[in-house]
């Protein structure tokens, strides 16, 4: 074997050991999908998810299209305020039957972290975190 070829088979095999993924776990992509719609706020208490909140929390309750069995209960939402780019997390732990697929009604205190209660109505963005996330 020439050197040249030497030097070509050495350096294949050093790159595709460093592409190998970590630990030898496969990687795992979510794929995100962003939701637009309308944003209210409600009085929370005993949700659809089985606890039981303050208007203090930072709670979401989602469509009932989208809420389903309650698999996205517990699960972090990132929503943004389309108008002044205002953004927050909150959690999913209520249903809301009288939303449209993409709309959220939300705690008072997540509400007035994207704008002023007396709006009553945003427009918003929003998409749920990876099961596995945590507030910054």
């Amino acid at each position: 074997m020439s050197p040249i070829m030497f030097l070509i088979f050495a350096l294949t095999l050093v790159c595709s050991a460093l592409a190998s993924p970590i630990n030898g776990a496969a990687a795992t992509l979510e794929k995100r999908v962003t939701h637009t719609g309308r944003g209210t706020w409600f009085d929370v208490g005993l949700g659809a998810c089985g606890k039981t909140n303050v208007n203090s929390d930072k709670i979401v309750a989602i469509s009932s299209q989208i809420y389903g069995n309650g698999n996205n209960c517990e699960q972090y939402m990132h929503i943004t305020n389309t108008a002044n780019g205002k953004s927050a997390w909150g959690k999913v732990r209520d249903e809301c039957p009288g939303c449209g697929a993409s709309d959220i009604d939300m705690s008072p205190s997540l509400f007035q972290e994207l704008g002023s209660l007396d709006t009553g109505v945003l427009q918003v963005s929003w998409h749920f975190e990876n099961k596995a996330f945590q507030l910054p």
